[in-house]
């Protein structure tokens, strides 16, 4: 059997199942596909036949779940100053920050005045390039 065979058998019977499922014939025949039924398998038929709900059957409504009894939590005990505090917190933390970049901002300042004043000893030490008309 060719591929091509195997693939129009292999459309035919899911367009046989999608019409046993939906029971819609008009997809196969706009299609133009010979559409041969699957052979019926007695085990799963068996099977749908007792898992599946009776039509008659009335549906029951779903009743919300009951909340779970709360537990009482001792209340946190709130400062009233919290805010207060929190900024004296910042503040000081601030402070900190500062002090830590002005700390920096000193210490290259420093390090380049050292760094400038040995490049300037250096360039004093040398003695004087040659000129050219000598």
């Amino acid at each position: 059997m060719s591929w091509k065979k195997e693939r129009d058998a292999l459309i035919a019977q899911t367009m046989a199942f999608v019409q046993s499922v939906t029971g819609r014939g008009q997809d196969a025949a706009r299609l133009d596909i010979e559409v041969t039924p699957a052979p019926a398998r007695p085990d799963l038929a068996a099977r749908n036949a007792r898992s599946a709900p009776e039509a008659d059957a009335p549906i029951e409504p779903v009743k919300p779940a009951e909340p779970p009894p709360s537990l009482e939590a001792p209340t946190p005990i709130v400062s009233p100053n919290v805010a207060g505090e929190m900024a004296k917190e910042i503040r000081a933390r601030v402070a900190g920050f500062r002090a830590h970049q002005e700390r920096f901002n000193r210490e290259r300042e420093e390090y380049f005045s050292k760094t400038l004043a040995k490049l300037k000893a250096t360039l004093n030490e040398m003695p004087p390039p040659p000129r050219p008309d000598e």
